[in-house]
């Protein structure tokens, strides 16, 4: 039997029917993992053990009646803590919410505990999922399992270590312009965006209500698509949901992905300015596509520069408008670096604004153009993770980011790992689709993994007994 703290959904899945290991016995095991090594990167703000150990004995009692609620029963996970949980604190990261008890479930959590999940805890963010690393606000920021002294990205940051350091074994994470890739490109897993509407946000505090999306992360894109399958559907209570038939992502996972048409954006890795190492990685990737039948051709997309213009335009006016009454009231309960960015959006005109949202259309026209001439595009997600510090806020203004276009887009772009930079910190590949064919990001994603190998690694740290120094 493989270490259960780092066994995927799957297998878990699987040993569970055949009563080879159960609920009990791994939540039991995460827990113990977690409160000896979670200090080494504070990944939880909250760990749930009592509702955990209810959950997992739930879920094993479900399986000796025979009963089965699908392949996420049994299942642990984390959600960030921007994500309402009835009973349980969500703040935020936010000292303004650091009290605060949700009465209700958010959608995205209540589908998942409906169908049987073992809730480890409420893991770390970014505050209210934008203030960047910061050391004033409720708890510390998470850091990264592969090298604890460096970042984990964000803002779905405790989330990704989490899975990464095998504390949990799936979780939820949230995207606005990459809040869910880049912790999973920083910390060598899986992380989808899935297309705008697909995932309801109701009870998820909210960044950009324009470019929010909720999405699934896992250890690989397998597990992905079980747990995208749980949370995907129409919610009418979210005025962004999309009312589209959600398919069987699980059965589309054939490890098929010959004839399809592949593009490669290569104006966007120049302007990004990606590294050497990076770029090695990725026409590495680009082999191993090709070795799978997949066809490689050169795209023509909008500059970086304009997605990125419209987006933070946008994103900031409404991230003002969400947070302006506490900024006026109380702004001492927020950080000094969310209050940089919130003081930001009073600045920007309405006519600023709309010019933003019609350059945002022609933006997302382009984009859906170019997937008539080909049925993916690829790139590297992100640079590997640089060192933990506390960021400049003005930062956010002149980083040219490659996974912002998709969120303006609404399209689906999952990262997953590409390998290991030469300090040993994962590289990242991004797989877009068409608007709701999150099946084909999925298989090219999965036929990928499959063939490049990396899923088998994980952090020394989190392998390793840990010593007793006392």
């Amino acid at each position: 039997m493989p270490d259960p703290n780092f066994m995927t959904a799957a297998e878990l899945a699987s040993a569970y029917r055949s009563r080879t290991i159960s609920p009990v016995e791994v939540t039991g095991a995460l827990l113990e993992h977690v409160a000896a090594r979670d200090h080494f990167i504070d990944s939880f703000l909250t760990v749930t053990g009592e509702r955990a150990m209810a959950d997992a004995r739930k879920a094993e009692q479900q399986f000796m009646r025979g009963e089965d609620n699908g392949p996420m029963q049994g299942i642990p996970y984390g959600l960030k803590d921007i994500i309402e949980t009835a009973g349980i604190r969500t703040t935020g990261q936010s000292r303004s919410l650091a009290n605060h008890v949700p009465t209700q479930d958010a959608a995205v959590a209540a589908r998942i505990a409906a169908a049987g999940g073992v809730l480890i805890g409420k893991n770390t963010t970014w505050e209210f999922a934008h203030g960047g690393s910061a050391w004033d606000v409720v708890g510390p920021p998470a850091h990264n399992p592969w090298n604890p002294e460096h970042h984990p990205a964000g803002s779905s940051s405790g989330t990704g270590a989490a899975i990464a350091a095998g504390f949990i074994t799936t979780g939820i994470g949230t995207d606005t312009g990459g809040s869910v890739r880049m912790p999973a490109a920083a910390c060598g897993i899986a992380g989808l965006k899935p297309t705008y509407g697909r995932v309801s946000r109701r009870g998820i505090f909210p960044n950009s209500f324009s470019h929010d999306h909720a999405g699934p992360m896992a250890r690989n894109s397998r597990d992905v698509a079980m747990l995208l399958q749980i949370i995907a559907g129409y919610d009418a209570a979210d005025p962004g949901s999309a009312d589209i038939a959600v398919p069987d992502y699980l059965a589309g996972l054939t490890g098929e992905v010959k004839g399809l048409r592949v593009g490669v954006p290569w104006d966007w890795l120049e302007d990004a300015e990606c590294s050497d190492g990076t770029i090695a990685a990725f026409k590495e990737a680009l082999r191993i596509l090709e070795t799978l039948g997949a066809n490689i051709v050169a795209v023509q997309l909008p500059s970086l520069d304009a997605f990125s213009d419209s987006k933070k335009t946008i994103a900031m006016s409404e991230l003002f408008s969400i947070h302006a009454e506490t900024l006026r009231k109380t702004p001492d309960l927020l950080g000094a670096s969310l209050r940089y960015r919130i003081q930001c959006g009073a600045l920007i005109r309405a006519e600023d604004y709309l010019r933003a949202m019609r350059l945002r259309t022609r933006l997302s026209a382009a984009m859906q153009a170019a997937f008539k001439l080909v049925d993916l595009i690829v790139c590297p997600c992100t640079e590997p993770a640089g060192k933990l510090e506390k960021p400049q806020p003005e930062g956010m203004f002149n980083k040219k980011s490659l996974t912002t276009p998709f969120n303006s887009a609404g399209n689906p772009a999952i990262s997953v790992n590409m390998g290991f930079s030469p300090e040993g910190l994962p590289y990242s590949l991004q797989i877009a689709g068409r608007l709701f064919d999150e099946v084909s990001v999925l298989r090219a994603a999965d036929a990928y993994e499959c063939a490049a190998g990396w899923l088998s690694h994980h952090p020394a740290l989190f392998r390793e007994p840990v010593l007793d120094t006392a």
